[in-house]
């Protein structure tokens, strides 16, 4: 995985523009915007000290808050999520998920949805994280952090109407065997527990599972995202999801370019 800022390459910018309304006549280039927005989640970067090669940072803003309520971001990421698998000679969609949360810290000038996480020590808020068995996020969900792992995560199932056509089955550990695998049966899935022996000590791989920690510690390349920054949950699933599609361009292209 590159580790730094690249803008995107024609293939890249094809397999994303087709969700974008481009006949329209517009003020930016849209690639543009998209470009800015990838500077952002690799970087950290914050709106007001976009460079100046891009739009102005309201410019920018706007397109990101009419994507992430339109789910335009969601539609690109499972497009592009579909692409990977097919190149790895994979059905486009699971059958298999793994489920996990990542506590983080949430920037102090911001009161809303904050909790603490008591076993973790983290101030901030949590992210649900949904994933297939090659660790591509699929959907994520953030909340307060001290709202427990499986009444927080079940809402996530709702959202999973667009990605359910082979889905059976989700791992998930202890956290999870309660309300969440309650109202995963109801939709039709099976929930595994796929927890670490109780005498294990330090981090122990799970078959299977581990990937979803794997995912989570490629989070760390993306500085928009290794602290909360948001003042709206919305915002905080938009930039995940930003920072997997990032990922997939990369995969899917850098052995085509």
């Amino acid at each position: 995985m590159t580790k730094q800022f690249e803008e995107l390459t024609d293939s890249q910018w094809g397999a994303i523009s087709v969700f974008l309304n481009l006949k329209r006549k517009r003020r930016h280039d849209l690639r543009v915007i998209v470009n800015a927005l990838l500077y952002m989640v690799r970087t950290g970067c914050q709106w007001r000290n976009l460079p100046k090669n891009y739009p102005k940072w309201r410019a920018v803003n706007y397109y990101f808050e009419q994507w992430k309520r339109n789910g335009t971001f969601v539609k690109i990421n499972d497009s592009l999520n579909q692409l990977d698998r097919l190149q790895e000679d994979r059905a486009a969609f699971p059958s298999l998920m793994c489920i996990d949360s990542q506590s983080v810290k949430l920037t102090p000038m911001i009161a809303e949805l904050r909790g603490i996480d008591a076993n973790k020590k983290v101030n901030g808020r949590k992210r649900q994280i949904l994933v297939d068995t090659g660790g591509r996020i699929w959907r994520v969900r953030v909340h307060a952090a001290n709202l427990h792992d499986g009444p927080a995560a079940y809402p996530l199932l709702l959202d999973c109407s667009a990605i359910n056509q082979r889905l059976e089955k989700i791992l998930g550990d202890e956290a999870y065997k309660g309300v969440f695998a309650l109202e995963a049966a109801k939709v039709g899935l099976d929930f595994e527990r796929a927890s670490r022996p109780e005498s294990a000590t330090g981090f122990v791989p799970i078959a299977k599972r581990w990937v979803v920690e794997r995912t989570i510690s490629w989070t760390n390349f993306f500085r928009r995202i290794t602290k909360d920054f948001e003042y709206t949950i919305l915002s905080s699933e938009a930039w995940v999801i930003l920072a997997n599609s990032t990922i997939m361009l990369q995969r899917i292209f850098s052995s085509t370019e």
